[in-house]
């Protein structure tokens, strides 16, 4: 069996050394390639890498803006960002601008090898790893909203219950949409269900 390549870019030389040494010694058969930028990762002389490790902080042109032009050099290749900004907008624009998962640079050794071994495996990952940062806080009377939202109440019941018009309670609704990401009212109880935020 042939070793599987793996291309790291990332512009911190310590870092790409450290991240290389852990991939090296965790996951066998393999071959690690560096690149301090997207205009080095083109040079490379990789011919079909199975994972490019992304960072989006980079010199020139940042990850996020490389993921289109990496997929043209190699059609086949799983993306995974590698990144120590992890907000939920910039998640979000890394899976929907072909990333195949987003790895958060604060997170373990063991967690972010387990991310890649699951992309190596053609398994599908949760896209993000474990250790991301906190959502940002919902407000108290959100978090009444969306109670009475998973129990199936509608806008009109939910007003009557909290005092509040209906107006408002639709206001608080897409505030919810927005904040869980989702696009229906069965979504976002089902990921505030998945996240915890309700029972």
């Amino acid at each position: 069996m042939f070793p599987l390549s793996i291309l790291l870019i990332d512009d911190h030389a310590m870092f790409r050394s450290g991240m290389a040494m852990v991939l090296r010694s965790g996951i066998a058969n393999i071959d690690v390639f560096e690149a301090a930028s997207l205009e080095e990762a083109m040079r490379s002389p990789i011919e079909a890498p199975a994972i490019l490790l992304l960072d989006i902080q980079l010199q020139g042109l940042n990850g996020l803006e490389c993921i289109a032009v990496l997929q043209r050099k190699w059609p086949q290749v799983s993306i995974i960002m590698l990144s120590a900004d992890a907000t939920p907008t910039t998640v979000r624009l890394a899976l929907e601008r072909g990333a195949v998962a987003f790895v958060s640079k604060a997170d373990t050794a063991t967690n972010i090898l387990a991310i890649i071994e699951q992309v190596l495996r053609k398994e599908p990952t949760a896209g993000i790893s474990g250790n991301t940062p906190p959502e940002p806080h919902l407000t108290p009377r959100q978090c009444e909203v969306l109670d009475l939202l998973c129990q199936g109440l509608p806008n009109k019941t939910i007003g009557k219950r909290l005092g509040l018009s209906e107006n408002t309670v639709r206001g608080h609704v897409q505030a919810l949409l927005s904040f869980l990401q989702v696009s229906s009212r069965s979504e976002a109880a089902f990921a505030a269900r998945r996240s915890g935020l309700v029972s």
